[in-house]
């Protein structure tokens, strides 16, 4: 067998298994006491409340100009998916001024982060920030309390367990 190909399937054998492991420990926080004892709140303040997803000056400062260049209002989606070099990767959206029933919304100086309640388990006293950089201009969670670690462009990570 080519040494390639059995790299090759060393590594596929790896991913799959991690996948696997990830999508049972997200399944596993869907039904967990913390995720169906809260209450979905759409109207949560994240600068009165600890447990909140907070967002710092620049991210507001981005919204905003983003607000400015849209017809429409616009909102921050974060959601945590399974995935990424870490095991779960943030994933931020531009969404219309819509929610769900199970969504949480943070909302500072008019600027709304909205959270569905799955990933608010993983994201609780998160802070998302706008950042800038040579190479690329992100929205970023910067800190997360939930993570122990995570990948160096900070779009992945894992879970304390």
């Amino acid at each position: 067998m080519a040494p390639g190909t059995l790299i090759l399937r060393r590594l596929t054998t790896h991913f799959a298994n991690r996948i696997r492991q990830n999508q049972r420990l997200l399944s596993s926080h869907l039904y967990s006491s913390s995720a169906l004892e809260e209450a979905p709140s759409s109207s949560s303040s994240s600068s009165a409340n600890l447990d909140g997803v907070h967002m710092t000056d620049t991210c507001i400062q981005k919204m905003k100009q983003l607000k400015a260049s849209e017809a429409q209002e616009k909102m921050l989606r974060l959601s945590v998916e399974t995935g990424g070099c870490s095991g779960f990767q943030y994933v931020f959206d531009l969404v219309d001024d819509k929610t769900n029933p199970d969504d949480r919304v943070f909302e500072k100086e008019g600027v709304k982060l909205v959270v569905d309640n799955i990933s608010y388990d993983f994201l609780k006293g998160a802070t998302v920030d706008y950042v800038e950089e040579l190479i690329r201009s992100a929205f970023q969670v910067t800190e997360n309390p939930s993570a122990v670690q995570g990948c160096s462009c900070k779009s992945s990570f894992m879970v304390k367990l």
